[in-house]
């Protein structure tokens, strides 16, 4: 699996990718090298935001240009994904050792940030949860259209009802190794069907299509065997900082079932938002309301728990 050194423009308008106030590369556990980008004011109310399988710090264009005004965010390329180098370790061990060297190399001692999670970023954070850096940096946490185990079992992008034969035909799709190839009022058409909500503008789809077509074949390939078998409910226990979820009610890769297991076994669950309408792409097809939700996390978690010494050392380490 060869490096990407740039990611095509996503987009126009709210999802054209902001330019960051710094870019640094934070060295992984395993020395697997994460491009990181930091947005908006030092010392301002912390976010990170973790991002999904086949995409890139792109994805979350709509909420780093609207909260960088007063936010400091920090958003980082999961490993083979946008400008981080791929990897041969794809785990869910590697997934948390790389977003405890992100908060560990951009966060000072005790600093305090919400940390956001959407698909596989999700996922992330549920694998971190145990995590000595994660519980000292995580005020709260926002998972985005997520799950913790049956991900190929429950998913609903086969049009065939519950069963071994389309689990089988599931994860054959999902795992394939075909070139995605460039993109096309056709395959824009079939992203809209498997990730999105039927009423989504076109420019949401094209967006979202620029960004999941820029992910190489092979870390789609790679990642996809992990999703498959992946067993995370023991981290969603384990997750103790206090929780919001948000999902898609017309969300075929994760179904809003997921959504309901992960409330149940929440220890802090601290709100459960349906989205009517929405697909899997829940930032960018309902930009405003997980932003807002965003927000309100930050006001109530980050800004309640910030201390003036945490925030006088708030600065960025620098990065190899």
């Amino acid at each position: 699996m060869s490096r990407r050194t740039s990611v095509p423009a996503a987009a126009f308008g709210p999802y054209a990718p902001p330019t960051p106030a710094r870019e640094l590369t934070v060295v992984s556990a395993d020395g697997a090298r994460l491009h990181v980008e930091v947005h908006g004011p030092e010392g301002a109310p912390c976010v990170v935001l973790s991002h999904g399988w086949t995409c890139s710090t792109a994805f979350w264009a709509a909420q780093i240009r609207e909260l960088a005004t007063d936010h400091r965010v920090i958003a980082y390329d999961q490993r083979g994904h946008g400008r981080s180098p791929a990897s041969p370790a794809c785990t869910t061990q590697a997934l948390a050792d790389d977003l405890e060297a992100v908060l560990e190399q951009t966060l000072a001692r005790g600093e305090k940030a919400l940390i956001v999670g959407h698909s596989m970023g999700g996922m992330t954070v549920m694998a971190a949860a145990t995590r000595p850096r994660f519980r000292e940096h995580a005020a709260a946490v926002l998972l985005c259209s997520t799950g913790s185990s049956r991900l190929v079992a429950e998913a609903r992008v086969v049009p065939l009802g519950a069963g071994r034969v389309r689990t089988w035909i599931t994860g054959r799709v999902l795992g394939s190794r075909a070139p995605l190839g460039p993109v096309t009022p056709v395959a824009k058409s079939i992203l809209r069907y498997a990730t999105m909500g039927a009423g989504s503008a076109p420019h949401m789809v094209e967006a979202c299509a620029r960004i999941v077509h820029a992910c190489p074949r092979a870390v789609r390939h790679a990642w996809s065997r992990v999703l498959e078998a992946l067993d995370l409910d023991h981290g969603v226990r384990e997750l103790q900082a206090p929780t919001a979820v948000v999902h898609g009610a017309s969300d075929k890769l994760t179904p809003p079932v997921h959504a309901r297991a992960l409330v149940a076994a929440l220890p802090h669950c601290v709100g459960l938002t349906e989205l009517t309408g929405v697909g899997h792409m829940t930032p960018i097809e309902a930009p405003d309301l997980v932003t807002g939700r965003i927000r309100e996390l930050v006001t109530t978690y980050v800004v309640a728990e910030s201390t003036p010494e945490a925030t006088d050392s708030a600065q960025i380490k620098e990065g190899a």
